[in-house]
């Protein structure tokens, strides 16, 4: 299993951008995608996920600002990031887990990162 990460870049406070994450390699289903980062000198951490179903959880920074999504059909997740703070940036990474595959079930998965600069 194979997760691409993409859609960073540099933006300004206030604005938006749309990350994008495509999970390959004969995948029948997925059961959690998640977006993760991790900023300079500091710990990963959570940003939201979202199950197969729908259901959906935000870390408390994000909440009300970033919107995450999936497609399931093409087992692809995106984070939708609205009123940008200097404080979101950092490296953000895809997460699957519970991956179901031709050759069994994947615990879970990363993808290489994007980064986000947010920055006047």
């Amino acid at each position: 299993v194979q997760l691409q990460a993409s859609g960073g870049g540099l933006e300004q406070p206030g604005g938006s951008l749309r990350l994008s994450c495509a999970a390959s390699g004969n995948i029948f289903s997925i059961n959690v995608m998640g977006w993760y980062r991790q900023a300079p000198g500091k710990k990963r951490e959570l940003v939201a996920i979202v199950t197969s179903s729908g259901r959906t959880n935000y870390a408390e920074p994000v909440k009300g600002r970033f919107t995450i999504s999936r497609d399931n059909a093409r087992n692809m997740a995106f984070l939708q990031m609205n009123s940008l703070k200097p404080e979101d940036t950092a490296v953000y990474y895809c997460k699957s887990e519970l991956i179901r595959t031709a050759g069994g079930i994947v615990p879970d998965s990363w993808g290489q990162g994007t980064l986000v600069t947010v920055s006047s």
